[in-house]
Formats: structure tokens, C-alpha cells, sequence
């Protein structure tokens, strides 16, 4: 059954189309991922299918009768004093209001006439029907299941409007499952989730009643729950019925066949030029008897005119950012030996051990708030528990990169640029800061530019340890796959929280794993790590 039609929608800002007649059609029960550079139009698709944003042209059918529910990237504020159970409750509002009804029946009972009891337990019967139909007994049932999926439990008394942002958003979305729409628009659901959240969202969307259309960074997540793939590439929308990484074998095939397609046209349209111009040379040259040389000339040029010209492909130009490495450092990197931390009574780590070696790519990973920041902040200051090894050089960049905002990324990397300031251009652009991009304000930059300036401060610094706290965040996937390239070149050792579970598997050669306020080690990347915790 159809359940979304999209029929050439075009959508301009004033410079340009972002979409240009795109059209597809979603059938109910699909799982689709929309994918594409960031600018490419993703969230402003999915506004435009929720009737948050008007299309500039074309048309988009929902199934009659379809509902609809939508998870922006922002949390909306809400009315004053309203708790966060009240929220999840509204969401299934008609359910609560019948729940309420019945009862109110059920007082009357109590006190009919036996004639107005006949007339109260048939409306009661009537309404009991409906409130089973709509899964009304379930509910309460459901929504413990979804608070506990999501982890919210100790967020149902509070205020909404006092939560952070991440937890707005977290609650927003328990509240759009719960509602239970037909169709589920998500642009970046996994945001502020842990991996074991995730874990539970995939199986929950698995086997969601309905149809769902998601746009994330998150390429596990995609390959886990997606069986279609839109790619939106200058304004327009391809097709691929995989997830996405079998997309990305077969959107590598169509570029290779496009390029071969574009290459042969160009020797075609060459060929077709020259034999114009020797033709007319020749018409030139006989006399009498050159009228058919032109007219030959002619004929084709006539053709070249109507041939439908082939676009060049857009190339995908990854450059893989490069640093120096020099120092290494000693055979044993960090060791941590019965380390004991709690705050406020609770303990958060509880005689714990880890021992790290030169060339270890380690992703630490646990529940939020299970201490993996915790750890990260030990390790970075003075611990009796804690022993760095020799010549070790820590590099650290944190969630939220700080610079002074009002730097220009090349009066900040001056300052740290080891080398002559000549060649500071060039290095800046094996880090992508090509052109003008040199000059931006700091305060300008994008989340992956923010890393890969980060980084190159770093690398003048020659360090051989790298702590990375949630790397990945606010990168869209092309400076993802650029990061897990450089990253897997460095010589020295990574340490790295990462709730971004394709990044993990790309570069993690062991897994730490806190649970229980102890720290447990497995060899592998992630997938390694989830089939040894099966085998226990």
C-alpha cells in the first residue's frame, strides 16, 4: 500500500534549488534512511512531508486517514509547570479521556436504577470496545516499557521545561513512539542516546507498526534498520532498495558506470567536432563540389546540437588529513591499578584495572553515566592510581572543542605550527582548510572543522597518546570516514568514548567495557565485543 507520494517538489531559498523535482514514493511498513551531504536538502525534506516548511513546487500525498508524527533536531519549550509524565500521558490523550469515562460509568453503576443501569452498560460496552480496540488496557504497559527503553524513569516528576536540551529531546521522542503515528519522520533520533539505548530503539523500530523515514549519521544504526536508501545529490533524489552500506557499494558502481558513460560521450562529441571541422575544410578546398561537404557538416553539427549531454559526475574528494609522528612512547601506556572513585555516595568505580599498550586502538564504552567521563578526567590529572608510562604525550579533545571564538583558523594555527610559516598553507590544507577557509572566525566553524583544527593543533604538538571524548559528534558522515582514515594511520595510541558503533567497529582494535564499577576488556572491535558478551 502507498503510504507517502512525493511528486516533484522543488524548493528554493532564493539562490538556487536545494531539491529540484524530486520524487519517490514510500510504501507502508518501509524503513527508509534519507542520505546526502550536510546542505543537501535531508531535514528540509522531511519538514516539507510534515507540513513544517511549503514546498516552492510539487506535491506530497499521505495516505487518507494516515497519521503523522515528527522529531525535529530541536526541543520545543513547553507550558509552564508541565512534569514529563504529563507529556508522555498527553500523547495518548483519547486513550486517558475513554480510561476516564469508563470509571465515571462505573461510579454511576453504583447507584442506577435498574433502568438506568441497562441504558449505562450499554454506552459502557460501546466505549469498553473501543477503548480495547485502540489498545487502551495496554497502555499503561506500553509506556513503562518505552520510559524504561529510554531511560527516563527519574525524569517523570520534574519539570519539562528544566531539563537539558539532550533530555528535551529524549522525552519528546518517548512521547512521538508512545503516540504511535502511522508514520514516523526522525531526523537524527540517536542523538544523546548510549549504545545500549540504541541497541533497544532498534529492535522497538524493528518492529514498529508502521512506516518510518529517518535521517542519522549513525551508519550502524542505518544498516541495522534500513532496507531503503534515498540519496539527495544536487538537488535530486536516487533510489537504492539496500541499506546503507550495500549503498554505498552500489552508489559507487552508478558513479563508475555514469563516469565510463560521461568519458565515451566526450570521445563521441570530439570525434563528431573534428569531422565537422576536416568536412567543412574540405567544402572550402572543392571547387566545384563542396556543397556536400557542407551539407555533411551541417548534418552533424545538427546532431551534436541535439545529443543530450551527459553531466560530469561530482567526484567525492576525501583527503585523508596527515600529521607528523616522531615520539613514541614506551611499551606500556597507561596502567590503572584498583582505582577507587564516588561522588556523593555513589560509587562510580570500585577497584578497577586497565593496562594499555603503545599502539592500542581503545574504545571505552558504558551506560551514560556509568563514568566513562569520570575516567577520562582521572587520567588527565594527578592519580596515585593512575601511572602514565614513559614519554608518553597526551592529546586530548573533549565533546565540546572551545577555541577563542573570535580566531582566525590561520592566526591559531600559526601559533602552533611547527615549521616555517611559508609552509603553513600547505600544511592547513592537508587538513582540509583550503582557499578562504583559512581566514574563517572560529566561532564560524562547523563541528568537524572544529575536530580537524583540533586535531592539527595536536599534531604540532607531536603527541602519542589520543584521547577522544565522543569524536564524531556533530560530524556529518563524509568527516567521519575521513577521521576513521587518519585515525587508523596514526602510529600512536587512541583512547576514545564513541557511542558511534560503525566508527567504533572501523577503528577500535579492544573494546573496555564498564559494568558493575569494574573495567572489562575484549579484544576486537565491536562486533567482537558483542558476540564474546553472547558467548557468556
Amino acid at each position: 500500500m502507498l503510504e507517502i507520494s512525493i511528486s516533484k517538489i522543488c524548493k528554493n531559498y532564493g539562490f538556487g534549488n536545494i531539491l529540484n523535482n524530486i520524487s519517490f514514493d514510500v510504501m507502508n511498513g518501509e524503513i527508509v534512511s534519507i542520505v546526502g551531504e550536510n546542505g543537501s536538502g535531508k531535514s528540509t525534506l522531511l519538514k516539507i512531508i510534515a507540513k513544517e516548511e511549503n514546498a516552492t513546487s510539487g506535491s506530497v500525498a499521505i495516505r487518507k486517514n494516515g497519521t503523522l508524527g515528527y522529531l525535529s533536531q530541536t526541543s520545543l519549550e513547553e507550558d509552564d509547570n508541565i512534569l514529563v509524565k504529563d507529556i508522555l500521558y498527553r500523547s495518548v490523550k483519547e486513550i486517558i479521556d475513554i480510561e476516564n469515562k469508563l470509571k465515571e460509568y462505573e461510579n454511576k453503576m453504583l447507584g442506577a436504577t435498574e433502568k438506568e443501569l441497562d441504558n449505562i452498560i450499554r454506552k459502557y460496552s460501546n466505549l469498553q470496545e473501543k477503548f480495547i480496540n485502540i489498545g487502551g488496557y495496554e497502555v499503561s504497559e506500553k509506556i513503562g516499557r518505552i520510559v524504561t527503553g529510554f531511560k527516563i524513569e527519574n525524569l517523570l516528576e520534574l519539570n519539562y521545561n528544566n531539563l537539558s536540551g539532550g533530555e528535551k529531546r529524549i522525552v519528546s521522542f518517548a512521547a512521538l513512539i508512545i503516540k504511535n503515528p502511522d508514520i514516523l519522520l526522525l531526523d537524527e533520533p540517536t542523538n544523546h542516546l548510549d549504545i545500549e539505548t540504541l541497541e533497544w530503539l532498534e529492535n522497538y523500530l524493528i518492529n514498529y507498526k508502521g512506516t518510518i523515514l529517518i535521517v542519522s549519521h549513525d551508519r550502524y544504526f542505518l544498516d541495522k534498520i534500513t532496507k531503503k536508501t534515498i540519496l539527495l545529490e544536487e538537488g535530486n533524489a536516487l533510489v537504492f532498495n539496500t541499506n546503507y552500506s550495500d549503498f554505498l557499494i552500489e552508489n559507487d558502481k552508478r558513479k563508475n558506470i555514469e563516469y565510463k558513460e560521461y568519458k565515451e560521450q566526450q570521445k563521441e562529441i570530439k570525434a563528431m567536432r573534428e569531422s565537422i571541422k576536416k568536412l567543412r575544410e574540405f567544402g572550402r578546398l572543392a571547387v566545384p563540389g563542396g556543397e556536400s561537404f557542407f551539407k555533411r557538416a551541417n548534418s552533424i553539427e545538427k546532431r551534436l546540437e541535439k545529443l543530450e549531454k551527459i553531466n560530469k559526475p561530482k567526484e567525492k574528494k576525501i583527503i585523508p588529513l596527515e600529521f607528523n609522528y616522531q615520539n613514541r612512547s614506551g611499551k606500556d601506556v597507561l596502567v590503572v591499578t584498583n582505582l577507587n572513585i564516588s561522588y556523593d555516595n555513589k560509587i562510580i568505580f570500585n577497584n578497577a584495572n586497565m593496562k594499555i599498550n603503545y599502539g592500542e586502538h581503545i574504545c571505552l564504552i558504558g551506560k551514560n553515566g556509568s563514568g566513562k567521563s569520570s575516567l577520562i578526567k582521572n587520567i588527565l590529572s594527578s592519580n596515585n592510581n593512575i601511572k602514565l608510562g614513559s614519554n608518553v604525550k597526551i592529546g586530548y579533545i573533549p565533546q565540546e572543542i572551545v577555541f577563542d571564538k573570535d580566531s582566525i583558523v590561520y592566526d591559531l594555527a600559526r601559533k602552533y605550527f611547527i615549521g616555517e610559516e611559508s609552509h603553513l598553507r600547505s600544511a592547513l590544507f592537508k587538513f582540509m582548510f583550503v582557499g578562504n577557509d583559512i581566514y574563517k572566525k572560529i566561532s564560524s566553524l562547523s563541528g568537524g572543522e572544529k575536530v580537524r583544527l583540533k586535531l592539527f593543533c595536536l599534531m604540532q604538538e607531536e603527541v602519542n597518546f589520543l584521547i577522544l571524548d565522543e569524536p564524531t559528534n556533530h560530524i556529518d558522515i563524509t568527516t567521519r570516514e575521513i577521521l576513521e582514515d587518519t585515525l587508523n594511520g596514526y602510529k600512536g595510541t587512541i583512547l576514545f568514548v564513541s557511542h558511534d558503533r560503525y566508527f567504533i567497529n572501523k577503528l577500535a582494535t579492544k573494546i573496555i567495557s564498564i559494568e558493575k564499577n569494574k573495567l572489562f576488556e575484549y579484544v576486537g572491535n565491536y562486533d567482537d565485543y558483542r558476540n564474546q558478551k553472547k558467548d557468556y
